[in-house]
């Protein structure tokens, strides 16, 4: 479960930075705390199905990307 976090973490990160958006932005845009972005990237955190839909919505993805 743990290496899954790790993953989506990656994912999220590099999706990201790909758009160029900053972490401070995705949180805002999400109305979430910074920190809770970067607990996702970090793998610290396992989001909700809800969350990760919300995530891939933000970055203009499909929610697959998060996750492959």
């Amino acid at each position: 479960m743990k290496d899954d976090a790790k993953k989506l973490g990656e994912n999220l990160k590099a999706l990201r930075i790909k758009k160029n958006i900053t972490q401070t932005g995705l949180a805002k845009t999400l109305d979430v705390d910074k920190s809770f972005i970067s607990n996702i990237e970090s793998g610290k955190t396992n989001p909700t199905l809800a969350t990760i839909t919300s995530l891939a919505q933000a970055l203009g993805v499909l929610t697959n990307e998060l996750l492959k």
